[in-house]
């Protein structure tokens, strides 16, 4: 990815996280999207809005596909598609909570390439791109970090994530698991999460279900930092 690409999509969340902040300051309107999917904010949708005009015409050809979206064109599992969460952690972010960020990812064939976070609040901007390391910028100092997870050595292992989408049985063992073995902290974005990882606050994320706006990002910042990403889809090939 070329440099000029890395700064319009920089601008694009950060321009998303301007609009975050309009919203946020000002009691977010907000409702349920129904089927316990949670809420959905005039921000959002905002949000959507404007990084679907600003991504289609700097790359009219590829697809779009967003959580929060009448736009969507394309399957994520087609060549070249930004996939979008405009913001995550919506829950957190309507009850005044500081844990929710703007998410871009572009995949090839469902693959993704490369992703982009940002935490409004904090200033913080997260990227990684694929065989080329993930990356840690702090806009307010302009410092720029390149992102390591370290390995595990006798540490209190804390982390973060759920087990919503699990069938009831397996959830109650994992989760018994989790209590006993590590300290998890729910957090209730993936986005958040990432940037905990990136910042070696957290030595794990687990979550029970996924989706392509909330995991093409942890993914690859965690892949490029380093870090081991496992799809548990045969339960013999772990213990629970």
């Amino acid at each position: 990815m070329l440099e000029n690409d890395l700064d319009l999509i920089c601008k694009a969340a950060t321009e998303a996280g301007k609009i975050a902040m309009r919203f946020y300051r000002n009691n977010p309107t907000h409702w349920e999207k129904g089927d316990g999917q949670g809420p959905v904010s005039e921000a959002d949708l905002e949000i959507d809005k404007m990084l679907f005009k600003f991504l289609s015409t700097y790359r009219p050809n590829y697809g779009f596909l967003s959580e929060e979206s009448e736009y969507n064109n394309d399957r994520f599992d087609l060549k070249d598609v930004f996939i979008i969460d405009p913001i995550d952690g919506t829950k957190n972010y309507v009850k005044g909570s500081s844990n929710f960020c703007s998410m871009i990812s572009i995949s090839s064939y469902g693959v993704p390439f490369a992703t982009f976070v940002y935490q409004p609040l904090e200033k913080i901007f997260v990227y990684a791109i694929k065989g080329f390391g993930a990356y840690l910028i702090n806009l307010k100092t302009e410092q720029k970090t390149q992102i390591f997870i370290p390995k595990l050595i006798n540490v209190n292992i804390i982390g973060s994530g759920g087990t919503k989408g699990i069938p009831e049985l397996h959830r109650n063992r994992i989760m018994n698991n989790l209590k006993s073995n590590t300290n998890r902290i729910f957090i209730g974005s993936a986005g958040i999460e990432a940037i905990m990882l990136a910042l070696n606050k957290f030595q794990f994320i687990f979550h029970g279900r996924v989706t392509p706006w909330d995991h093409s990002p942890v993914n690859l910042i965690v892949e490029e930092s380093g870090g081991l990403v496992l799809m548990a889809r045969d339960l013999s090939l772990i213990h629970i």
